[in-house]
């Protein structure tokens, strides 16, 4: 005999109870079927309620009016669907619970007092309808279908509302029951049950699994299916993580840990029964009946180094120290007795080695009743003080890494802890039993999701993702989103995904859930409304549980950069051409860099110095090595290489600034090239970078522009006041030509002093022939001398400084990929 158990899920509606009917008229001719149901969906809900409304003295009766008509709309529906359906039984069914609640609630309501077994009573009447349903349904499709009365088959003890399986006593009356008569399918209610007295108990909520479980067991059932709106077991919870993979195969102990961790699909208690009499168990789903499920057995694959990632909770971790621990016999006895006195139950235990404390997590709700118990068992101890007050910490959650698997195999638990750490969870307390099966961590509950999505990400899918937010989106920044856009088949087929999540101007920001449509993202920005903060881009990120968020700031905003480190304390790695921050106080400087490593981010602006040319990483690397910065020498500014080899070609300086500035070689204020400014922020970010601490007072500047020319105007009037310094400009350069040289912007750092100036330089010089937008540096060191290293390449444009922005971005990898 084969047992199938149906949720309420699978029971929510006439149409789901005649899709379930379907499924096991189909699988009677394989094997007989004892089917284990539970209440329609959200009746055992409606049934708390009104008892709970009941208990509080108030008026039951519009909610047991809904009650009785759902169960009325139910049975008319089956009535249309199924005219052949014997629903009298349905219908008495009704009446009497109908006659019962009203009594029930009556009492209750007088009393303010509800005892559980009459709670039992009430909270187990909506697997009693469905039995009856079902088995009318069953018998009209020609289905041979008997109802059998849970509460005096299945046997238990304990609690009235948490009752514990009586397997053995069940065994006997099922048997019985079922031997007795003879039919296809038996329908049975799953949740209820009675104790030696006849008294109806439930087996806790959720607990039509267990009853199902119990049945295979008593009858030794060859399977246990049971049914729900999933396709079976995965890695993790879909809800929580959306590439969350479906697990073929589990062994009896991984299905225990997972159930007993948090595992949505599983009741905690389902697996023991089916475990002791080796019955395989079969997770499946109503919605998709041609699935294969997950297969629970003795021989679960342990292939897998790691099933599944799960959590748990609403926790509170109490922490017992003190002297009076330290090699004391009987104490951890007499703190987990309390706990059992008391009904708690203990879901993590940890000890110091010293024996100095005793740590254990419990249901949050309990906590004051394990304060309470611990209080009176170490009340003597406590006024001595032998033993601390308790520490106790609130709202925590457990993350747990299962799979057999993981048995003997090294490195399991520093990747479990490294991708703990990427996601920027402190660990409270660890746990792993001796079977090496699983590896527990108790955090902040507020970090639990976080944490599950990056752990899932480096133990089962492998795609590490990047979280775009963009600032800007001007020419670099709009350049920088088509290449995103244009490479992410390439990435997708390297096993990165990057998904651009924000979009901002300097007026509003867009922000997708789903990631933008790179293909329509300015009509959706131009119909924004929302004003781009910290604090909304920190909000949403949390929200979406994003664990690599990347803020890129494509603008040249003084104020934006002032907030990197807001950004980067929040949990944001930034990206950056803007030369802003690194040019900013020393002191800034120095903080950026602080956080960055205090909260593993990364603050990467290789274009702020070269645009697409490794300048900063090559200096780095080489100081890294050891190497020092003696001298330096270069052009560092794409859009004066530009600029003056236009110049040298008879261009007047108004007409190369215009072309320039168009083609995205200026910044989007020319003035910031024009002064200098830019070459010197770039100098002082290559003099930092080799360990000088400037200010950027401490370069001198030679400005292209006369002192004060159009300072204070708009973009607009600057760039119609420009002609004014043609003709002295011409004469300029006819007068450097007439020498046999050519005026090239060159940027110095000598003796620890950094210099921006106009330089009239010999024709054969290797800086004279440097020009359309290339970068030239030289770079002398103690061990390149007397021949510089040399970097030579386009330092402007839109397409190359995007591109090194990109290369930025995907350098946010890197910590991930230790892990």
């Amino acid at each position: 005999m084969r047992v199938l158990k149906f949720g309420g899920s699978s029971l929510a509606s006439v149409q789901r109870f005649a899709e379930v009917a379907q499924i096991v008229r189909q699988l009677t001719s394989i094997d007989r079927i004892c089917l284990v149901l539970s209440a329609p969906q959200g009746v055992t809900n409606t049934l708390v309620e009104l008892t709970d409304i009941a208990y509080l003295g108030s008026d039951f009766s519009p909610l047991l009016q809904q009650l009785h008509q759902r169960y009325q709309q139910l049975t008319e529906d089956a009535a249309q669907c199924f005219p052949a359906a014997q629903l009298d039984q349905a219908r008495l069914v009704i009446a009497h619970q109908l006659t019962q609640l009203q009594a029930q609630l009556t009492g209750v309501q007088l009393l303010r007092h509800c005892p559980d077994h009459i709670k039992a009573q009430i909270l187990g009447l909506g697997e009693q309808f469905s039995v009856a349903l079902m088995t009318a349904l069953l018998n009209a499709n020609q289905v041979q279908t008997v109802a059998l009365d849970a509460v005096t088959l299945v046997k238990s003890s304990g609690d009235y509302l948490n009752a514990t399986a009586d397997v053995a006593a069940s065994e006997q009356t099922l048997s019985q029951a079922i031997t007795g008569q003879s039919a296809q399918v038996y329908v049975i209610a799953g949740f209820v049950s009675s104790n030696a007295q006849g008294e109806t108990c439930l087996l806790g909520r959720n607990g039509s699994d267990y009853s199902g479980a119990i049945v295979a067991a008593s009858i030794r059932a060859s399977a246990c299916e049971i049914w729900t709106d999933v396709d079976g077991v995965y890695s993790a919870d879909p809800r929580q993580v959306k590439n969350a993979k479906l697990i073929d195969k589990l062994s009896y102990d991984e299905a225990m840990e997972l159930s007993y961790f948090g595992a949505k699909v599983l009741h905690p208690k389902t697996i023991g029964p089916l475990a002791r009499y080796n019955i395989p168990c079969f997770i499946k789903n109503t919605l998709n009946p041609a699935a294969p499920g997950t297969c629970i057995d003795n021989n679960g694959e342990g292939d897998a180094l790691v099933k599944g990632i799960s959590s748990l909770e609403h926790l509170s971790l109490i922490t017992v120290s003190g002297p009076g621990l330290k090699g004391v016999v009987g104490m951890a006895s007499r703190v987990f007795a309390s706990m059992a006195r008391s009904q708690i139950s203990v879901s993590l235990i940890t000890q110091s080695s010293s024996e100095f404390s005793i740590s254990f997590c419990v249901p949050q709700l309990h906590l004051t009743a394990a304060k309470k118990a611990l209080q009176q068992e170490f009340e003597l101890e406590l006024q001595t003080g032998l033993l601390r007050p308790f520490s106790i910490l609130s709202d925590m959650a457990i993350v747990s890494l299962v799979g057999d698997g993981m048995r003997q195999h090294r490195g399991v638990a520093a990747k479990f802890f490294a991708s703990l750490a990427q996601a920027r969870v402190n660990v409270v307390a660890i746990a792993q039993d001796s079977s090496e099966r699983s590896i527990s961590a108790v955090i902040e509950q507020t970090a639990c999701k976080n944490a599950v999505k990056v752990c899932h990400e480096n133990f089962f899918s492998h795609i590490p993702s990047i979280d775009v937010f963009l600032v800007g989106c001007g020419v670099v920044g709009s350049e920088l989103l088509a290449q995103i856009q244009r490479q992410q088949a390439f990435l997708h087929s390297r096993q990165v995904k990057v998904t651009v999540y924000g979009i901002a101007n300097s007026k509003v920001v867009l922000l997708n859930n789903d990631g933008i449509d790179l293909q329509h993202w300015q009509q959706q920005l131009s119909s924004s409304s929302q004003a781009f903060s910290l604090a909304t881009l920190n909000q949403f990120a949390q929200q979406q549980h994003l664990t690599n968020p990347v803020l890129v700031d494509c603008t040249s905003s003084e104020q934006v950069a002032s907030q990197y480190a807001d950004f980067l304390a929040a949990g944001f790695h930034v990206v950056t051409p803007n030369k802003k921050a690194n040019t900013a106080s020393f002191a800034y400087y120095q903080k950026l860099r602080l956080l960055a490593q205090q909260h593993r981010r990364r603050f990467l602006y290789e274009t702020t110095v070269g645009a697409g040319l490794p300048v900063i990483d090559t200096l780095q690397g080489l100081l890294n090595a050891g190497d020092e910065l003696l001298a330096f020498e270069g052009i560092l500014s794409g859009s004066l290489s530009y600029i003056f080899g236009e110049l040298e070609a008879g261009v007047s300086l108004s007409d190369v600034t215009q072309k320039a500035k168009a083609l995205g070689f200026t910044e989007p204020d020319p003035r910031d090239d024009l002064s200098g400014m830019d070459v010197a922020r770039k100098l002082l970010i290559l003099a930092r970078e080799a360990g000088m601490t400037l200010e950027l007072s401490d370069v001198e500047v030679e400005s292209v522009l006369p002192a004060g020319f159009a300072a204070d105007v708009s973009i607009s009037d600057f760039m119609a006041k420009l002609p004014q310094l043609d003709a002295a400009f011409s004469q300029r350069i006819s007068a450097t030509k007439a020498e046999g040289k050519v005026l090239r912007y060159i940027g110095e750092i000598v003796d620890g002093k950094c210099k921006v100036a106009i330089k009239a330089l010999a024709a054969d010089h290797p800086l004279a022939k440097v020009k359309d937008g290339e970068n030239a540096l030289a770079i002398h060191t103690r061990y390149y001398q007397p021949i510089p290293f040399v970097l030579r390449g386009y330092g402007a444009g839109a397409a190359v400084t995007s591109a090194g922005v990109f290369s930025d971005i995907m350098r946010t990898l890197s910590w991930q990929q230790q892990v």
